[in-house]
């Protein structure tokens, strides 16, 4: 068994353990979740064998005091040799560290993935209430806003204004001009002024509005869920723009959702700005 310590957030312990599940299947190795045992309680995986606060505490004290090893995954890009003779020699093994990367059998195994990591139909029924309604044709544009640690994340380098948001949703309202959009934004600024974006965007769009709508062609929403029903959300849309972020590529990775990651929001937002998750993944900032 080896015993996935993940670090970061939730999205960053998805992809995480997805790489060493994938090298577990393909080894022949059971795995199990430490975060997903007892947090994040959205998916399927919560309530898979294994996956329960017992088997938590036993692996997270086995660790501790030194009764089963650890392999370490800390440095990018290091030989991996002595972590993997680990987990196949050993019957129980943590495994820990953001820079464990298998990503030909992350791909190879992705759909099993994916099926770990369905949402729970709770989540899935809150989701479809938020998007109800939209009329026929619309197009769904999710947007994730990333404020709090993206301040100082990077030199703050991908921190972006309401305004530079507002300019990169024009401009994809500008690469469609026959349909209309409805623009979901989700993020972790509890602060975010959502007047603002209203104002700002509803005379953009130069078709009817859907039943419900903000005016102009644009049916403007703020789901304001908990991250799991945001990540569900976000997995629904047609398109995806955010700065980098797993979370966003996450989202994109349930429907292979084209996704544009603002690496230079100076940048013109063109369609060849889109990219898919299996590019993506491998090119994480």
């Amino acid at each position: 068994m080896i015993f996935v310590h993940d670090k970061g957030q939730m999205c960053n312990n998805i992809l995480q353990y997805g790489h060493l599940y994938a090298w577990g299947r393909e080894h022949g190795r059971e795995t199990m979740s430490m975060r997903f045992a007892y947090k994040y309680q959205y998916f399927n995986i919560c309530h898979t064998r294994r996956h329960n606060f017992l088997t938590y505490a036993f692996a997270k004290y086995a660790a501790k005091l030194k009764l089963i090893p650890t392999a370490s995954f800390d440095e990018e890009d290091a030989p991996t040799d002595q972590q993997e003779h680990l987990m196949l020699t050993h019957r129980f093994v943590m495994a820990e560290g953001w820079y464990v990367r298998y990503y030909d059998l992350f791909l190879k195994y992705k759909q099993e993935i994916l099926q770990l990591f369905t949402f729970l139909p709770e989540v899935q029924a809150s989701v479809a209430a938020k998007m109800n309604g939209e009329q026929e044709g619309v197009l769904r544009l999710g947007i994730h806003i990333r404020r709090g640690d993206y301040k100082t994340f990077n030199g703050g380098k991908f921190f972006y204004s309401d305004e530079q948001y507002v300019k990169v949703i024009q401009q994809f309202i500008a690469l469609h001009p026959e349909q209309p959009v409805a623009i979901y934004i989700c993020g972790n600024d509890p602060k975010l002024d959502k007047g603002y974006y209203r104002r700002k965007l509803a005379p953009s769009a130069p078709v009817s509005p859907p039943q419900g709508g903000v005016g102009g062609g644009l049916h403007i929403i703020f789901p304001d869920g908990n991250p799991g029903e945001d990540l569900c959300l976000l997995s629904q849309c047609d398109y995806l723009i955010g700065p980098p972020s797993t979370f966003s590529l996450v989202a994109s990775m349930y429907r292979d959702v084209p996704l544009c990651w603002l690496t230079d929001i100076n940048s013109p937002l063109l369609p060849a700005s889109f990219g898919h998750f299996d590019y993506l993944f491998r090119h994480i900032i």
